[in-house]
C-alpha cells in the first residue's frame, strides 16, 4: 500500500481549473458527460465540453478575471462547435463584461449554477457526429492514460 497522497491531492490548481471543475460537478450532476480541456479542431481549446443526455452539445468558458476575458480573442471561433455556449465566472467577476447573447454560469471550486441559458444553435449532423466521436475517443484515451500512465510513451498520444 503506497504511503503517497493520491496525484490530485497534489497538485495545485489555477482558479480556471477550479472552475471547470465546479462547472463539470454541475454538469454531470445534469447527467452530461464532460471533457475538460477538450480540443474541437487544431487551434481551439475549450475549458468544458459536454454531452448531454440527448446528446447535445455544450462549451463553456472559465474565466477567473477580467483579464482573462479581455484577451481571450478565440470564444467565437467556439460557438461552431456547439449547441449551447456559456461563461463560467465566480460571484465577484463582473458579468455586465459578458455578451448577452452568451449563456452565464456562476461557480466556485465545488458546484455552479447557470443564470442564464445560452441561446440553442443547433449543430449541423454531419459535425455533431464527427464532435461526438472526438470526445468519446479522447475520452477514452484519457482514461486508458490514468489507468496505465505508460502507455502513451509506448504507443504514442
Amino acid at each position: 500500500m503506497s504511503t503517497q497522497p493520491p496525484v490530485a491531492d497534489t497538485i495545485a490548481l489555477q482558479s480556471g481549473q477550479l472552475l471547470a471543475r465546479g462547472v463539470s460537478r454541475h454538469l454531470i450532476h445534469h447527467d452530461f458527460a464532460v471533457v475538460e480541456e477538450f480540443v474541437p479542431e487544431r487551434g481551439l481549446r475549450v475549458d468544458v465540453m459536454g454531452i448531454g443526455p440527448k446528446g447535445e452539445i455544450w462549451i463553456v468558458e472559465c474565466k477567473s478575471s477580467r483579464a482573462d476575458f479581455q484577451t481571450d480573442s478565440k470564444w467565437q471561433g467556439y460557438l461552431a462547435w456547439c449547441d449551447r455556449f456559456f461563461w463560467a465566472v465566480d460571484e465577484e467577476f463582473p458579468t455586465d463584461l459578458l455578451p448577452q447573447e452568451t449563456g452565464l454560469i456562476i461557480a466556485d471550486s465545488y458546484d455552479a449554477e447557470i443564470i442564464r441559458m445560452g441561446p440553442e444553435t443547433k449543430l449541423a449532423p454531419a459535425r455533431r457526429k464527427k464532435l461526438t466521436h472526438k470526445f468519446a475517443r479522447d475520452a477514452a484515451r484519457r482514461l486508458q492514460s490514468y489507468r496505465d500512465p505508460g502507455v502513451a510513451a509506448i504507443f504514442g498520444p
